[in-house]
């Protein structure tokens, strides 16, 4: 069967006109080796890295479909952790701009990720209550803590203990010992959600932010300072293990003062308070890198700067205090000398946090990070609510001074909203409007290349020639502008409510207007006199005017200019005729007020879109509806037909822009990528390329590719990817001792691992068959009594005529290391007998013995009972018992020996190092030495 009719597929091309997202943290990150210039920011699904002082973004972290929550770079500055809304965390190189690595085990959205001091490990928390620690190296998960009863708001990672420190939305504070991944404290002094939680002074002091406006300080001091020094080694090892036991008969233990159980690793006792100048929640509490300065920020646009003072200034102030005090003592006392002894000065919190400065943002902050600079200075970093990224620098050392605003970031995009977008006639420039300004666009570089004020924009269009554009606003003024000055020509006040629609006319001589107050309106361009000028420049005049009995919504003229199409507010569209504005038709049907409409090129059909989510498909000869379509899951925003076609875009608030034929009446594609509600998008006059606009902040440009379009294939593959979504949403495998939906492990259920688990079947069954097949061979060559050629497999052949087994060990390779647990626990045990022989052999062979044992141990723990019930298994078991353990004890020796052999480099390269720093020394000492009796003899010839 021949293709009946081909479309053309459209696809995403790029995303631009956003700063940063509201939903993800900015964060400061390290690029060719430079600290403090360059910043992480969400941008919907991807990461833009901005460069600060030059305002350019000059690198995309591409995401996939999921908009990005968490950011966080790495210790080394080199990878940076992103947290996503469906739960996975990518790990992507800095260098590279490649995600390599994706963890899937979170439910729900990402909601904290912090790394520990190495980078080895990663603490994620989501709104699915979990906290799991992740192994960067191995890229593997270790282990699931669950305990929390709300989202996770904080994860950190102490640095001289193995422990973790997490706060929840349900008020609670827990303390984790990774050593055997139990919550050993519970603290439950807060009242509200704690929504922030830092580390200060050496790790000794706690901070939280909660709901209301003070910071709770508490003081935290680990076992073995406590306890007795004399007391042996080995009791203090015990301590977190059998203070496990108790942890939940003594959960209020963080308040009381008596020896709990659980207090056997560490104490925590409330040291004070701090208040806030913000009556709200904090949204955000950070310290720096060096734990100097402590920042915090609630639902306003005032960022709370404290400095956290050093042991050494505390004993400053204190013996200061001291003095003050001893001198008031003297003087209020005749005895002078006796009382001096008494004198006792207490420290507050106050004195130890102190309070630097504030400072005060353009807009309403969503979040911010810190860093010292080389010279000293504090550089605070902040994306605002409004699309925007400024960059303030603070001199702590001199704390009088003032926040200083170094750069910002808003050129690239809107503070607002954009409603309303139109392309120019030879497809290069883009026009996009929102409350405040008109930005133009270059399509094929997406710069910004002129931003102009206006009132708030609701249509627009180039006028003929692309040297000036017409905008219409909500309080009923059309406003000109030139675009090679940038100027406003001429503000016009059209109608007394606002100016919903603009419509162009065919011939290119004028435009008509709709307004909210109820009358169509007829304009014609004119050159006028400028007076500032000789030239003439462009204006218009109103012509006639049309006036109706509700509100006008959308106007549009048919392509010969015989007819106008007006949509009204009492859910109607009525056909007048332009010359007599005498009326024709009227098409009504709709429940709800018609949004949007379209006449195609021909003048032969017109489409509506309603706020009803239908979209109808009318005859304008008749007047009579062809089809109704239901369109969209929420109120049809815009629509657009190509040109010189009978094809047309719609866009909805349920966030996608569909396109259809208005001929055949058939859905043909979806374009998925706005996070939040479209407003409008418009069609380049070409067909060629698609502009969208959201409430996400974002403006997408969609291109149409050479590639055609077949329905069945696209219905097909929305079948396949909506079955593959229905497996990811299966219940998760239990591990038996589990209960349903209980999941200890760190991976979940995913499309990827139900793959890789049916490579491990295909492959196990292939080694089967050809077993089998060599059994076989063997006999026919022992009847034949000489040697029969064998048939390969094709797929070992394609491998390079590869043995069976190593071509199990090959796909075993081939599965991402985060998604090899998670498949090994959805395989049937029928396939895990063979799997242990074949370990065996290649274990026996040395070959990946690594890989090879993680597999195995994770069959022994989730199969334990089938494989040591099973009589079969027992010789297999031993012989895995006996390679397994010297093949290990070799890998180890190599692994020995290699740190061995690089800590003898490091000693030698430190001791070459050593002499070269000496022999320098020294020969500058000889350089000065001639320098100065240069020096001298010159002073001695001039004396």
């Amino acid at each position: 069967m021949g293709l009946t009719k081909q479309y053309l597929r459209y696809v995403a091309s790029a995303v631009f006109g956003l700063i940063g997202s509201q939903k993800g943290n900015i964060v400061f990150v390290t690029l060719r080796g430079e600290k403090g210039r360059y910043v992480a920011v969400p941008a919907c699904e991807h990461v833009f890295i901005w460069d600060l002082r030059k305002g350019e973004k000059i690198l995309i972290l591409q995401g996939l479909k999921q908009e990005v929550t968490c950011l966080c770079p790495s210790p080394d500055g080199l990878h940076l952790a992103v947290g996503y809304e469906d739960g996975s965390i990518r790990i992507f190189s800095l260098l590279s701009g490649e995600g390599n690595v994706t963890f899937s085990g979170h439910k729900a959205a990402i909601t904290s990720l912090k790394y520990d001091q190495l980078g080895g490990r990663l603490a994620s928390g989501s709104k699915d209550t979990d906290v799991i620690v992740w192994d960067v190296i191995n890229e593997s998960g270790l282990y699931r803590l669950k305990g929390h009863k709300d989202a996770i708001t904080q994860a950190l990672f102490l640095r001289g203990k193995n422990l973790l420190v997490t706060s929840g939305k349900d008020t609670m504070v827990k303390w984790w010992d990774l050593d055997t991944q139990h919550c050993f404290k519970t603290m439950v002094g807060h009242r509200t959600e704690v929504w922030g939680l830092v580390l200060v002074s050496e790790e000794k002091r706690l901070v939280t932010g909660t709901s209301d406006s003070e910071l709770r300080a508490w003081d935290i001091a680990y076992l073995e300072e406590i306890e007795d020094p004399e007391e042996p080694e080995p009791k203090k090892i015990k301590g977190p293990s059998s203070g496990i036991q108790d942890t939940h008969e003594t959960e209020d233990g963080a308040l009381e003062t008596s020896e709990a159980p659980e207090d056997r690793i560490l104490t925590c006792r409330k040291a004070g308070s701090i208040m806030r100048e913000g009556r709200d929640r904090v949204v955000n509490l950070a310290v720096d890198r060096t734990g100097r300065i402590l920042a915090c920020h609630g639902t306003d646009s005032v960022l709370e700067v404290f400095c956290i003072l050093s042991g050494e200034e505390i004993q400053k102030k204190k013996d200061k205090k001291m003095k003050k005090a001893r001198k008031k003592a003297k003087l209020s006392s005749c005895k002078g000398e006796e009382e001096d002894l008494e004198v006792s000065v207490e420290m507050t919190l106050q004195d130890e946090i102190q309070r630097v400065t504030n400072i005060k943002t353009s807009a309403k902050i969503k979040s911010f990070d810190l860093i010292h600079s080389s010279q000293g200075e504090l550089k605070a970093v902040f994306l605002l609510q409004n699309n925007l990224v400024e960059l303030y620098s603070l001199s702590p050392s001199a704390l009088t001074t003032q926040p200083v605003r170094a750069s910002r970031i808003a050129i690239g995009g809107h503070r607002s909203d954009v409603r309303t977008l139109s392309f120019s006639s030879d497809n290069i420039a883009v026009l996009s409007a929102s409350a405040d300004s008109i930005k133009i666009w270059n399509r094929s570089t997406l710069q910004c290349i002129r931003t102009m004020t206006c009132e708030y924009a609701l249509c627009s269009f180039f006028v003929p020639g692309d040297r000036q554009v017409v905008i219409g606003t909500k309080t009923g003024k059309l406003q000109l502008y030139d675009l090679a000055s940038g100027n406003l020509l001429e503000t016009i006040d059209a109608h007394d409510g606002a100016l919903w629609s603009l419509s162009l006319s065919p011939d290119q001589r004028g435009f008509v207007t709709g307004g909210a107050d109820k009358s169509v309106r007829f304009w014609d361009f004119e050159l006028v006199k400028d007076e500032n000028s000789t030239q003439k420049r462009l204006s218009v005049k109103q012509t006639r005017t049309l006036q109706l009995d509700e509100d006008v919504l959308c106007v549009s003229y048919s392509p010969n200019q015989k007819l106008l199409a007006v949509s009204l507010l009492d859910c109607t569209v009525k056909i007048f005729y332009v010359d007599t504005l005498k009326f024709f038709l009227s098409l009504y049907g709709h429940k709800l007020p018609v949004i949007c409409m379209d006449i195609s090129y021909d003048g032969a059909l017109i489409a509506t879109g309603s706020a009803d989510r239908n979209v109808k498909i009318w005859g304008l000869d008749f007047g009579d509806c062809h089809k109704s379509l239901f369109a969209h899951d929420d109120s049809v925003m815009y629509l657009q037909f190509v040109p010189k076609s009978h094809l047309f875009f719609t866009a909805g608030k349920d966030r996608k822009i569909k396109q259809w034929d208005a001929d055949k009446f058939e859905h043909i594609q979806t374009l998925e990528g706005h996070h939040q509600e479209i407003w409008c998008l418009a069609v380049s006059p070409s067909g060629d390329y698609v502009v969208s606009s959201s409430h996400d902040k974002s403006l997408r440009l969609w291109e149409r590719t050479r590639e055609p379009l077949i329905l069945e294939e696209e219905r097909e593959m929305q079948r396949e990817a909506e079955y593959e979504e229905s497996v990811a949403k299966e219940d998760q495998p239990a591990v038996p001792g589990e209960t349903q939906g209980d999941n200890y492990f760190t991976g979940k259920k995913t499309i990827e691992t139900v793959k890789a688990a049916e490579r491990i079947m295909e492959a196990v069954e292939l080694y089967r068959e050809e077993t089998a097949k060599m059994k076989e061979h063997k006999a026919i060559c022992k009847a034949a009594g000489k040697e029969v050629p064998l048939p390969i497999n094709p797929i070992l052949m394609a491998y390079g005529s590869i043995s069976p087994s190593a071509y199990v060990l090959e796909i075993f390779k081939g599965i991402k290391s985060s998604e090899l647990e998670e498949s090994l626990l959805v395989l049937p045990f029928s396939y895990v007998p063979d799997l242990l022989t074949l370990f065996n052999e290649l274990i026996q062979l040395g070959s990946d013995v690594e890989l090879l044992c993680r597999c195995l141990f994770f069959l022994l723990r989730i199969h334990f009972g089938q494989i040591t019930s099973n009589q079969m298994l027992v010789p297999v078991i031993e012989k895995l018992k006996e390679t397994t353990i010297s093949k290990v004890r070799q890998v180890r020796d190599v692994i020995g020996f290699n740190m061995a052999g690089l800590d003898y480099l490091k000693r030698e390269c430190e001791a070459k190092s050593e002499v070269m720093f000496f022999a320098d020394a020294t020969s500058h000492l000889e350089e000065k030495k001639r320098k100065r009796k240069k020096r001298e003899k010159l002073i001695l010839t001039l004396t």
